[in-house]
């Protein structure tokens, strides 16, 4: 019996692998864990799963030089750097080695298999969703004629939001916005559950917030790909409230954009649309106070016509009957004619009366004076025993539209 040590049980097998396998070969799998050391050398492993299953796993190198070239050309193709969880087509030579055993040594990888596997996976996504109800489920959502309380996910150190908060803050209108900042990685591998747990924690308080909005700014478009995953687009499908984008990416849309009920650009495109909405809720309220002051004008000039058109008939039905009765009744018409001014005047009196207290009336004038407006359901409050605790109220002042919720209800004796 032939007895070997393990060293050239080693060599017997690298001997015959370089024997009998082909120089190269082309492998579709998984990486499942990636890293580059100091020196540049690239180290992964492959794996295959079947219903989550691994089935096969085996380790990989890219050396350095064969790295630098090839990333350049993935990431150009794809727009995406090599990541764990990628599906990849490798071209690979098969290496055993005495001391460290079997492993790959990839010689190429094709962009174009990847970015037809993302294409694939952004379908069936996109697919899952509709099947599901959920891809126009935010879209559904009320957005607030006048959003002012913005729930913000990004990373505070982001070019992005920085811009995004300062377009607010100093709007030319001077509304005054309320943001609350949610942190979240905007990029990488732990970009996905860091928003969705901004999203989580934006549900728990969405009673405070009219819009929620996802702003990243400029910057590569490497590592994108979390805002094509299910779990991110099913998650703002299902938020409370409406969800805005703005990650700031000139490529085709992603599945996030898609099931957010407003997407756009950048993330000053976002603010200039919040404050463009208040804009117009503002505009709309300026008309419906010009409305109201014009039909009061109106409604005044007709009673003005009406009264002269009165006083009118009665002076002339008063001077016929006097020329009729002649001198007999002369003396009956000067007290008639003496009355009817007396009544005319006292109109008169009463119509600048009732003109001046609907000039003190006019909203805007109250307005002017420093009262306040407070509306339940879009209509004024005159009894105050049908709102509650919990209930929503705006109260508009001069230069400014506040939303309130009702804490407490005192009754004054």
């Amino acid at each position: 019996m032939n007895q070997y040590s393990l060293f050239e049980l080693n060599q017997l097998i690298r001997a015959t692998l370089d024997t009998h396998l082909d120089p190269s070969y082309w492998v579709v799998a998984e990486i499942g864990d990636l890293r580059v050391n100091q020196k540049g050398h690239c180290f992964l492993e492959f794996i295959q799963k079947e219903n989550e299953t691994i089935v096969a796993k085996i380790r990989a190198n890219i050396w350095s030089y064969t790295y630098r070239n090839l990333i350049v050309m993935f990431e150009s193709v794809t727009g995406s750097s090599l990541k764990q969880g990628q599906q990849v087509l490798a071209n690979v030579s098969v290496q055993f080695h005495e001391k460290y055993g079997l492993s790959l040594n990839v010689r190429d990888i094709d962009p174009n298999f990847t970015l037809g596997e993302k294409a694939r996976k952004r379908q069936e996504t996109i697919n899952r969703l509709i099947k599901e109800g959920l891809f126009d489920t935010n879209k559904s959502k009320f957005l607030p004629l006048a959003p002012l309380r913005i729930a913000v996910i990004s990373s505070p150190t982001a070019a992005g939001y920085g811009d995004f908060i300062n377009q607010l803050t100093h709007n030319p209108y001077g509304y005054a916005f309320n943001t609350r900042l949610f942190k979240a990685l905007m990029q990488g591998a732990e970009a996905e559950v860091s928003i969705l747990q901004a999203l989580d924690s934006i549900s728990m308080h969405s009673d405070q917030f009219d819009v929620a909005v996802i702003i990243r700014g400029g910057g590569s478009q490497v590592d994108l790909d979390c805002f094509d995953s299910y779990p991110l687009a099913a998650g703002i499908a299902g938020m409370p409230i409406p969800v805005i984008t703005g990650i700031g990416h000139e490529r085709d849309e992603t599945v996030v954009d898609l099931v957010a009920h407003t997407q756009l650009k950048t993330p000053t495109a976002v603010s200039e649309f919040l404050i463009n909405g208040v804009a117009r809720f503002e505009a709309s309220i300026d008309e419906y106070f010009r409305r109201l002051k014009s039909t009061y004008e109106i409604r005044i000039r007709q009673e003005e016509l009406i009264l002269n058109e009165y006083y009118h008939r009665i002076r002339q039905s008063a001077s016929s009957i006097i020329q009729q009765r002649s001198h007999a009744l002369e003396s009956f018409y000067q007290e008639i004619k003496i009355a009817v001014n007396q009544y005319v005047n006292s109109k008169k009196i009463q119509l600048q009366r009732f003109e001046t207290s609907v000039k003190h009336m006019d909203p805007a004038v109250i307005l002017k004076r420093g009262y306040t407006i407070t509306t339940y359901k879009g209509k004024p409050i005159k009894d105050y025993s049908v709102i509650g605790k919990g209930d929503e109220i705006k109260t508009y002042a001069e230069k400014n539209i506040i939303d309130s919720t009702v804490r407490n209800i005192k009754i004054r004796k």
